[in-house]
């Protein structure tokens, strides 16, 4: 079949890139285009020796009228001729773009990717393959160098992302996919809006490139291909180094991470990366996020504790003792409880939904059976020195509180800064109540008031379970 050196590089490209495993379903986005023609006919010719298996994905966007309407026969045809199963989907992708309030360039994208992920879930697949080429690449870099970026944004576009996305015909010219597709007489549809100069990235192939090419360089494709390809290498190795810092410096829960103050004393390359990792956890994408907001991150983190910053998205950033909390603001179900107090009973498993908590009391008779361990959720206190209900809620203005080894109260507000404990988190803290006196701050303080002694009989044990 025609285009061996074509297909030997294509094949060079996959086995680099870890592209393929044996038995991957792959769905193939296939607009009928040269490039998703050529990258279609050249999996179907690797199939076999890939011992991969093919769909193919078209999402018919309706802008084009007619045109579009034949490029969709027209990819039906081509996968009924090869025996490739053809998903279709039209989508009017101009009043998505109103509805969504984006352009239709951006709103096209989000569709079409969209369809390739649920064909992938239909077919329980592994792989989409995209037909970028190596002057799309070229195209990329120099788009985002004219709008200004860093190391990441020169990698232009990865041969393989999330292992799930791979484009194998990354390494091929334009003048490459073309030729294949005459060779194999393959007749792909051309879209001519991609020769109309209304998109950025029309006129810079079809402006920009050219004129590089007559007046600079003329391999200017190839050079900002290798150019992306040596910026690869080196961002890779800065984002290996901020993991191992993220890793070292960083506590995280399930909405919170806190990023430690020494993490601020790297280098700048390093911890703009870190942060960049932690608010990619808290939000699962960068969306709405610049390179201020970065900035904004490492100046709040100079000043005093308690300064905070809100970001987008309902993402709030705090400066606690020098240490960095990010996380994201949500309706929380405890402002609602707060003022509530929850009667507990003994000898039973007292469950309480709204505090996600799980708490036994039990009376142990002799001080000989009493284990401390180092479980902080496990308290012992004087049974017979308490008066009234034993209750649980959240902290209320004016609480005191006699702390463990002290003679005289303190405010709770003052102990919770004396303990550096976040402002944000100090609503959230557990208080065991005896009678009207607060007896456990959950997680860090015992009252002395309820301390055993030599003169104790009863021992009442508290142990408070968190529940998922």
């Amino acid at each position: 079949m025609g285009g061996f050196i074509v297909i030997e590089k294509v094949i060079s490209t996959i086995k680099c890139n870890n592209m393929f495993e044996v038995d991957d379903k792959v769905v193939v986005a296939l607009s009928g285009g040269p490039d998703s023609i050529c990258l279609l006919h050249i999996l179907y010719t690797l199939k076999a020796k890939l011992g991969i298996t093919l769909v193919a994905a078209h999402i018919n966007h309706c802008l084009r009228g007619e045109a579009a309407d034949d490029d969709e026969l027209y990819v039906r045809k081509v996968c009924s001729d090869l025996q490739i199963p053809c998903f279709v989907k039209k989508e009017d992708v101009h009043k998505i773009s109103k509805e969504r309030g984006i352009s239709c360039e951006m709103a096209g994208r989000e569709v079409r990717y969209e369809f390739f992920q649920e064909v992938l879930h239909k077919i329980n697949g592994n792989k989409i393959a995209i037909a970028h080429n190596a002057n799309d690449q070229a195209e990329t870099v120099l788009m985002r160098i004219l709008r200004g970026t860093g190391l990441e944004g020169l990698v232009g576009i990865r041969p393989v992302r999330d292992n799930i996305f791979v484009r194998p015909i990354i390494n091929l010219t334009r003048d490459e996919i073309e030729n294949y597709c005459e060779i194999n007489k393959l007749n792909p549809r051309i879209d001519k809006t991609n020769f109309e100069n209304i998109y950025t990235r029309n006129k810079i192939r079809l402006e920009l490139i050219p004129y590089i090419q007559k007046n600079f360089n003329s391999d200017v494709i190839e050079v900002l291909n290798r150019f992306s390809d040596t910026v690869k290498i080196d961002n890779e190795y800065i984002n290996n180094v901020a993991k191992e810092k993220y890793n070292e410096y960083s506590e995280s829960s399930e909405d919170k991470i806190i990023l430690k103050g020494e993490i601020f004393k790297e280098h700048e390359a390093v911890l703009t990366r870190v942060i960049r990792i932690a608010l990619k956890k808290i939000k699962n994408n960068l969306n709405n996020l610049e390179k201020n907001h970065i900035y904004d991150i490492i100046d709040i983190q100079k000043k005093s504790t308690g300064k905070y910053i809100m970001l987008p998205d309902g993402i709030r950033v705090i400066n606690n003792y020098g240490d960095i909390c990010i996380y994201k603001e949500q309706n929380k179900q405890k402002v609602q409880i707060s003022n509530k107090e929850t009667e507990l009973n003994l000898f039973k498993e007292n469950i309480l939904t709204n505090y996600k908590l799980k708490i036994t009391l039990n009376i142990i008779k002799s001080k000989d059976d009493i284990k401390f361990d180092k479980n902080p959720l496990i308290k012992y206190f004087d049974y017979d020195k308490i008066k009234g209900v034993i209750k649980l809620r959240y902290r209320k203005n004016g609480d005191k509180f006699i702390p463990f080894g002290m003679n005289g109260s303190k405010k709770l507000k003052d102990l919770f800064i004396d303990l550096k404990i976040p402002k944000e988190k100090r609503d959230s803290i557990p208080l065991i109540i005896f009678g009207e006196d607060i007896a456990w701050i959950v997680g860090y303080r015992i009252s002395d008031k309820f301390k055993i002694n030599k003169d104790t009989n009863n021992v009442l044990k508290i142990k408070i379970e968190r529940e998922e």
